[in-house]
């Protein structure tokens, strides 16, 4: 049904989980395959979208927020907001659920009434509106029952601790090249 309603190009777009498991279970729903479609691309883990880490926006855009003084809204699935955080040049920043957030590059702003104001345009030219891309309660259960598995926390988690051997042997080599103590703590 989306069709022809993509991502604006004005809006910068980036997917940045705050873990692995999201990636897996967007890959088993087949929700990812979609996502980058529009342009949600998974760039990285944790805060890289909301620091500005996921890259500059397209130079023409930049330009025109400068040259016009534009006041840029950023909308972010993150837990802090504040002017400039996504992007030096965001001065409206605001924060929404992920799948919000998506609608909201869809519509291609954030002046928008989501229930009276249509988001894009289907292949048909037919207005699309929030509520029809919106999904039930009992398909969102569904995904969420079929795609969300215990194994892939276990699975993911255990593998942070691979590799911590290796990780604390560099950290015991730069104490000792440093001749610092054992109550000089690394904490990155």
């Amino acid at each position: 049904m989306l069709g022809a309603a993509l991502v604006k190009p004005w809006i910068k777009t980036s997917l940045a989980p705050g873990s692995g498991v999201v990636t897996k279970y967007l890959g088993k729903s087949g929700l990812q395959k979609y996502l980058n479609q529009l342009g949600f691309n998974i760039v990285g883990y944790g805060c890289t979208t909301c620091i500005g880490n996921s890259g500059d926006l397209h130079e023409s855009v930049g330009s025109a927020i400068s040259e016009n003084d534009m006041v840029a809204a950023a909308v972010l699935s993150g837990n802090r907001n504040f002017e400039g955080r996504v992007q030096p040049l965001t001065r409206a920043n605001y924060l929404a659920s992920p799948p919000l957030g998506v609608a909201y590059a869809l519509a291609g702003t954030v002046d928008i009434v989501f229930e009276t104001e249509p988001i894009g345009l289907g292949k048909d030219g037919k207005q699309i509106f929030f509520r029809d891309i919106w999904p039930s309660t009992e398909e969102v259960a569904n995904v969420v029952q079929s795609s969300v598995l215990p194994e892939m926390f276990k699975a993911t988690y255990e593998a942070i601790t691979q590799g911590k051997s290796h990780v604390e042997s560099i950290i015991r080599s730069f104490k000792h090249s440093l001749h610092l103590g054992p109550e000089f703590n690394l904490y990155t």
